[in-house]
């Protein structure tokens, strides 16, 4: 399958901590880590080692932090001639993680909002794509705008929450967020398939507003899970996109969201889909 995958692209610098810190309060490091993320980079991470061929459409400083994270998707297979360098610094997510594998995260999207549409690359010819996967990290008007101008599969991890534009809501065919952003987004209603992650309570799909499938989660040693909701994403958006039951795409999601959480790193090593198929 061929997947493109439009969105951020982030360097991660990654405290863990026994605890989250209340407002004001300064606590403790276990260690400092700085690696490769962004949501639009590690669906792409996720979905190239999952077995599809991607081409990622994102932005990068011209500096050494979009070097590491253009090379780190490179050593996965990722497609990345189609990112731009632009003269803004690349985006930055400052991460608080503690033992409980919760999470604390601002991002500063600096080169990110240098995104651009890439329309004929991502419409029907010689570089037609199966798949078109998008967050909201970038702007979401450069996210309704290639939408519109593909006849792909379309996907749209709709994080951060924010009021969509009708049209984009129309158009896709499958929005992914979890139940914090699906309370948050009442547009996400007239969705026509919307699947919401619950952490440990599962997932489910909603077609038109109504619950249609419901999955348990798979249980996990939940070590990070800054990159679990992006490998679940990708995940989804590859089995149905492939005409995959519901259910069983959810289930094997599923199983791949076990596999992040229990992965120190915000892009996890993950198998090809086809073994996480075999585990439900």
């Amino acid at each position: 399958m061929r997947a493109a995958v439009l969105g951020s692209i982030n360097i991660d610098l990654v405290a863990s901590a026994p605890r989250l810190p209340n407002p004001g309060e300064t606590v403790s490091g276990h260690a400092f880590r700085r690696e490769a993320g962004g949501k639009g980079a590690n669906q792409a991470s996720a979905a190239a080692q999952l077995g599809a061929d991607v081409v990622m459409f994102g932005a990068v400083g011209q500096d050494a932090d979009g070097d590491l994270a253009l090379a780190t998707l490179r050593a996965v297979g990722v497609d990345v001639e189609s990112v731009r360098r632009v003269a803004e610094p690349t985006g930055v997510a400052l991460i608080v993680t503690d033992d409980a594998g919760e999470n604390q995260i601002v991002v500063c999207a600096g080169a990110n909002a240098e995104v651009v549409a890439p329309p004929a690359d991502v419409s029907p010819g010689d570089r037609a794509f199966d798949v078109l996967i998008a967050q909201l990290e970038i702007p979401a008007e450069v996210v309704e705008a290639a939408f519109l101008a593909t006849d792909a599969f379309t996907v749209l991890n709709a994080s951060p929450a924010r009021e969509l534009p009708e049209r984009l809501v129309r158009r896709a065919d499958l929005i992914v967020v979890n139940e914090h952003e699906y309370a948050a987004m009442e547009s996400l209603r007239a969705a026509r398939r919307v699947v919401v992650t619950y952490g440990g309570a599962g997932s489910a799909l909603f077609e038109n507003g109504e619950r249609t499938a419901t999955v348990p989660a798979v249980p996990a040693t939940v070590v990070n899970s800054v990159g679990a909701g992006d490998a679940y994403c990708a995940a989804v958006a590859l089995g149905l996109a492939a005409g995959a039951d519901p259910c069983s795409a959810l289930a094997t999601a599923s199983a791949v969201g076990a596999a992040a959480v229990a992965d120190p790193a915000s892009q996890p090593a993950l198998f090809p889909l086809h073994d996480y198929e075999a585990m439900t």
